[in-house]
């Protein structure tokens, strides 16, 4: 109560005040994710993916993985490591893709939010142990992956690869939206 009635000139109580206000932000958005459906939060979390994939792939290139070569075993260490030595392509198999269909697109929220924390994780390692190298990159991409297998395990959580695909893609999901809406609707805009 001092701190959110005090005097916000004083730098200390200013910092509470941003404390107070940053958390009451948070649990406002995780009361809108846990009230949105599973084709929802696919969106939601599909969209920070897009978003973190492509700061990997900056923090990646300036640790030294610059090839489109390297760039791809790059990203396959990363879901071996998640998926217990499963490669995009088994994986891409397993959940019976055609062509040009994104593994990403047809995961459900749970495993996309273990992809994202993979992803995450692997792009802060990299930045704040100042990794560099691709062969190097490459080994703490896997890593990480194995890690967030293991604490999955550790939980008794559901395996990333044991985890039906879902019936619509993220792009069948966006149609029926724009269809039913008549415009796109940005869900991480919340």
């Amino acid at each position: 109560m001092i701190v959110q009635n005090g005097d916000p000139r004083k730098e200390v109580i200013a910092l509470g005040q941003t404390y107070f206000a940053i958390q009451t932000y948070r649990q406002e958005v995780a009361d809108h994710f846990n009230q949105l459906d599973e084709d929802r939060r696919r969106l939601v979390v599909r969209g920070d993916i897009k978003q973190w994939n492509q700061l990997l792939a900056e923090t990646a290139h300036d640790a030294g993985v610059i090839t489109n070569e390297e760039f791809a075993i790059f990203q396959n260490a990363g879901y071996m490591g998640l998926y217990g030595g499963l490669d995009v392509e088994d994986i891409h198999a397993r959940k019976e893709l055609q062509v040009g269909q994104k593994i990403l697109d047809y995961m459900g929220s749970t495993e996309l939010i273990a992809n994202l924390f993979r992803i995450s994780q692997t792009e802060e390692k990299l930045r704040k142990d100042s990794i560099q190298g691709a062969d190097a990159a490459t080994s703490v991409h896997y890593n990480v992956g194995k890690e967030v297998r293991t604490a999955i395990e550790k939980i008794g959580g559901t395996m990333p690869e044991d985890f039906p695909r879902p019936e619509k893609s993220i792009q069948e999901i966006e149609r029926a939206d724009c269809e039913t809406e008549g415009e796109e609707r940005d869900y991480n805009a919340w």
